[in-house]
């Protein structure tokens, strides 16, 4: 199959969202499918808003259609809100072609957060953009529920998977992280407000905490946190030694939809600690082993997950497949009728 994948996320940013879909588009391709990807590093861009580091497309429309008129496609997948998002599903509606998008990110909730207005007022455009796709993928149970409860019930289940020959519990300590008093509390992923790491590192529990990532909200939390140790964005097998040296991953978004990182740190075998919301309960919540601790009190969950086996929580890492995963996301697309399929 020849599929367009359209999304507003790409390199250069880090987070689980590109990792999710360069891992997916990789997968396909050695399963013999061909992927057009349409992505922000193709178009002229401006910075995203308080987020610079997020490249927005513009003028972007015709471009799209044109790459998608000429790439002879046999089915549309659209990843994201974006410019290129909305550029993808006019160029879909405007031939009556069906459609796949998928639920990566909490929209209304992250503007919210940044504007101070009500999430409510935000969902409007979501379901707009959402609502005319065949299906919708959803990485979770119960975030397929909450889109229902939004008037989007066509969920299909795409969930998250692990590159188990990198992260594992058999990798070498990070020097960076030698000798700091234990235990040691790692949180990885973006530095922003929506994150909410500011509540991890404001926990009286006792060792060393220590964040990767990075993020708009950096310089701010160093500045707060002094005790804290910031490495920055680490990838490959930096990153996997970080997961593995860790005594436990602390995870304190309540706006995340899955939280690749969680099950990334238990294939390190690392325990984690979180608050019992969407993602920590779709993963901790439903393990089949003791693997972590979520409580409404971070401090609570981060002393209970401490004690929870670390090889119980590497063989539920291996659970989450990516090869699994792969067909899922074939088999929630959305192919075009034989007879409307367009010739490259």
């Amino acid at each position: 199959m020849k599929v367009a994948l359209v999304s507003d996320a790409w390199r250069p940013q880090i987070n689980g969202v590109v990792r999710t879909l360069e891992t997916t588009v990789g997968k396909l391709r050695a399963c013999g499918h061909a992927v057009e990807t349409i992505t922000p590093d193709q178009f002229r861009t401006i910075a995203c808003p308080s987020y610079p580091e997020i490249r927005l497309a513009i003028g972007s429309g015709r471009e799209v259609g044109r790459r998608l008129d000429n790439a002879g496609v046999e089915a549309v997948h659209i990843a994201t809100e974006g410019p290129l998002g909305w550029s993808a599903r006019r160029w879909c509606l405007d031939r009556r072609l069906p459609f796949s998008t998928s639920f990566h990110t909490r929209f209304p909730d992250y503007v919210a957060m940044r504007t101070g207005l009500p999430s409510a007022w935000f969902w409007p455009i979501v379901r707009r953009f959402h609502t005319p796709a065949t299906r919708i993928m959803v990485a979770t149970s119960m975030l397929a529920k909450e889109l229902a409860e939004q008037g989007l019930p066509q969920t299909h289940a795409w969930s998250r998977g692990v590159d188990l020959d990198l992260f594992s519990p058999d990798m070498p300590a990070l020097p960076a992280l030698a000798g700091l008093p234990r235990p040691i509390q790692l949180y990885v992923g973006r530095v922003a407000v929506e994150k909410n790491i500011g509540a991890f590192l404001d926990t009286p529990v006792e060792g060393s905490k220590v964040v990767v990532g990075d993020g708009p909200a950096r310089a701010y939390l160093a500045q707060r946190h002094p005790g804290a140790l910031f490495l920055g964005a680490l990838q490959g097998t930096a990153l996997a030694a970080a997961y593995a040296s860790a005594d436990v991953f602390v995870f304190p978004s309540r706006t995340d939809t899955f939280g690749l990182v969680m099950i990334e740190a238990l294939a390190s075998g690392t325990p984690v600690a979180a608050y019992p919301v969407h993602g920590p309960l779709d993963i901790i919540g439903t393990a089949q082993r003791r693997v972590g601790a979520m409580d409404d009190d971070l401090a609570t969950a981060i002393r209970a997950a401490l004690t929870a086996p670390r090889a119980d929580c590497a063989i539920e890492g291996r659970r989450y497949s990516w090869d699994a995963c792969t067909d899922q996301f074939l088999a929630g697309l959305c192919p075009f009728p034989t007879r409307q399929r367009l010739a490259a």
